[in-house]
């Protein structure tokens, strides 16, 4: 049987531009503070921005919230072991922003160079490696890169050619060596692939879970801390009322938990932040493509949410080396 959940709204961002497109929520070394990037500041903009929100030391006003411009389109940030700087996919650069000073600086450019109209999308860290992809912002051709930043020699290696929108990523390690779980969310499935970081190359793609009768689009997407299951945001382009992020067993493929965000049903990104000894679901969701009427609907739309879990322990979420 499957366990439904109820999210809560975790907080509201003041400003339409942040509630457009934000996602990856990613843990900063604090207690209760996450990270997480609103790709762009509306459907015509060109930037985004880095923010940062504790919601375990809530002032007078409520949950802190701070917003950093970037001079461009993020598709993702983590937090460096400087406890300063974060690394930042962000249009077709790498690079390394520190939100106090507003400094931007790349250290890996011209990524999907061969081809028009992509930016950047989601990633993770492994090791001294990125492994992030980007998207086609038609949402139509297959011709998006995904990627390999081997921080060994610093050298990029361009893995696959052929995605739309580059999605929720993850790595488990498996007795035959790592194993990379990619989502390209027009195909609606989750797929695997051996992944030899050494060699630069991805084995044979097969599908863990296929999703392709359902009307939601999965996106952004976390393991479990045992590595089991898979939680996945659900983007679905045309619902109202609610949405849904989901606990899947990657074993037998067994939908075990859904998380639901009522009034908001573009998930986006989850993730599993640690917080005064509990370890709790965060979930960002976006107002992205929504028409006015059906925004009246969906009065919840762009807002973080937080969700309770069984989990005595969060996912690993590794710092990047500054």
């Amino acid at each position: 049987m499957v366990e439904h959940r109820i999210a809560r709204r975790l907080f509201c961002p003041p400003h339409d531009w942040l509630r457009f497109l934000p996602e990856g929520p990613y843990p900063t070394h604090r207690n209760g503070e996450l990270s997480w990037v609103a790709i762009q500041h509306g459907a015509e903009a060109t930037h985004g921005s880095l923010n940062l929100l504790n919601f375990s030391e809530p002032d007078t006003h409520g949950i802190r919230n701070q917003s950093f411009d970037l001079p461009g389109r993020p598709g993702f940030a983590f937090a460096c072991d400087d406890d300063l700087s974060f690394v930042v996919g962000m249009e077709r650069s790498l690079g390394r922003f520190t939100p106090q000073t507003g400094t931007w600086e790349a250290f890996c450019d011209g990524i999907d160079a061969d081809v028009e109209n992509t930016i950047i999308n989601d990633g993770m860290i492994w090791g001294d490696n990125l492994i992030f992809g980007t998207k086609d912002l038609e949402f139509k051709t297959k011709k998006a890169g995904l990627y390999l930043y081997r921080g060994s020699d610093q050298r990029l290696i361009r893995l696959r050619d052929d995605q739309i929108c580059s999605n929720g990523k993850a790595i488990r390690e498996t007795a035959t060596g790592l194993e990379l779980i990619d989502i390209d969310s027009p195909t609606r499935q989750i797929a695997a692939y051996d992944l030899d970081i050494a060699a630069g190359r991805l084995g044979e793609r097969r599908v863990l879970l296929d999703l392709t009768g359902d009307p939601a689009v999965p996106d952004g997407a976390i393991l479990t801390p045992d590595g089991d299951g898979m939680i996945v945001s659900m983007f679905h382009p045309t619902g109202v009322g609610e949405g849904e992020t989901r606990l899947y067993d990657l074993a037998d493929g067994r939908l075990r938990i859904v998380w639901k965000t009522h009034g908001s049903p573009q998930n986006t990104c989850p993730n599993l932040i640690g917080c005064d000894g509990k370890v709790v679901l965060v979930i960002t969701t976006a107002v992205e493509n929504m028409s006015p009427e059906r925004l009246a609907g969906c009065p919840d739309a762009g807002c973080l949410f937080i969700g309770d879990t069984d989990f005595d322990k969060p996912t690993p979420m590794p710092t990047w080396p500054a």
